[in-house]
This record gives structure tokens, sequence and C-alpha cells, in this order.
């Protein structure tokens, strides 16, 4: 089981789940390891469910952002409940255990409008806003670095500067990213023991 570029696929191939938990990848799965599987259980929403609020533009920078960060050493996780309720766009973490939580911004209106930013400081080592064209660090919250991206790939525009977790949140943070990931595959190899996700 591997992802690859939705470029890169054919609608032909035996089985394939979109899976929004991988930013924008979509993986192939072997008609022999879910034969029983219905037509329509096919598009399968992993906890948690998909945000359609987001834009086309948004889903395509938060694919290009999770290319930077995967470049970069960084496992990603998209729409990760935070312990405050909150839910971040992005989360990566390193074999280092540094956390970094990436804010997706489709417009400069949309980060004016964002009141919560400063929630996400305290789960995160590194807050980073990925926008889609070069804007000048200094309109950005102090404390945060920039990512430009596009749907293939994203460069970092400004650093952001490290706030080191403390040890209890960083276990916290390691453990829900860690349950989140292995739960969304669970669901995707065994999508009938998860029924609920198909409503």
């Amino acid at each position: 089981m591997a992802g690859v570029p939705n470029d890169e696929l054919s609608p032909n191939s035996s089985l394939w789940l979109w899976v929004p938990a991988f930013a924008g990848t979509t993986l192939r799965m072997e008609s022999a390891i879910l034969p029983a599987m219905d037509n329509a259980a096919r598009n399968i929403a992993l906890v948690p469910p998909p945000d359609r609020r987001q834009s086309e533009t948004a889903l395509a920078i938060a694919r290009g952002t999770s290319r930077l960060l995967r470049s970069l050493g960084f496992s990603c996780i998209s729409e990760l409940p935070l312990p405050s309720g909150r839910r971040a766009d992005l989360v990566a973490l390193n074999e280092r255990g540094e956390i970094w939580i990436v804010e997706i911004k489709s417009s400069v209106e949309d980060l004016r409008a964002d009141q919560k930013w400063h929630e996400y400081r305290a789960h995160c080592d590194r807050l980073f806003f990925a926008f889609t064209q070069d804007l000048p660090c200094e309109i950005f919250p102090e404390g945060t670095g920039l990512i430009i991206a596009d749907a293939y790939g994203a460069h970092l525009q400004c650093e952001a500067p490290e706030h080191k977790l403390p040890a209890p949140t960083r276990k916290q943070m390691t453990v829900r990213f860690a349950m989140a990931a292995a739960l969304r595959i669970n669901r995707l190899v065994d999508p009938q023991g998860h029924a609920e996700f198909w409503e």
C-alpha cells in the first residue's frame, strides 16, 4: 500500500480510496484486500471527516505544504483535533519529536479574520501560516513563520521562532498524533469495522 499523487492515478485501477488525512494523495488498495466493499463505500471519510468549508485553494496549499514538510523529515497529519478543542490544519512530527503546526490561509482576508491562531501556539514548537503568494513577513503575527505553497510544492518564506513545548504537552501531542494516524489507517484497512464513517 503506497500513496501517490492524484495526477498520477488511473480511475481504471482496481480500487482507489481518497484519503483526506494524506493531504491530496490517494491510496491504492488491491481489491483482494477488501473484496466485499460496495462501490458506494469507496470514498471513505476518515476521522475527522473532511472540513467541507475548505476551498480548492486551501486543499492545494495543504498538499504542497505537506510535500515540503516531508522533504524536511516530518510526517504530517491533517485536521488534527487539539486538546484545546481546536482543530489544526496540519500537524507535523519529526524523529526528534519536534512538532510544527501549520495553519492554511487562502486569502489575506482569511488571515485577518483569524482570531484564534494564538491558541495553537501552546501545542507546537513552531507555528506557521501557509499562503499562496509571497507576502511581507511583517503582516503575519509575531512569533509565527510563513510557508508559500501551491498544489505541487512549497518553500519557507519566513522562519518561525522556536518555543519548546513542555515535556507533558509534547507527550500529549505525540500520543494524539500517533493514535489519530493509526486510527485512520485502521479505518482504511477495515472500513467494515467502522461503519459509522460511511455516513
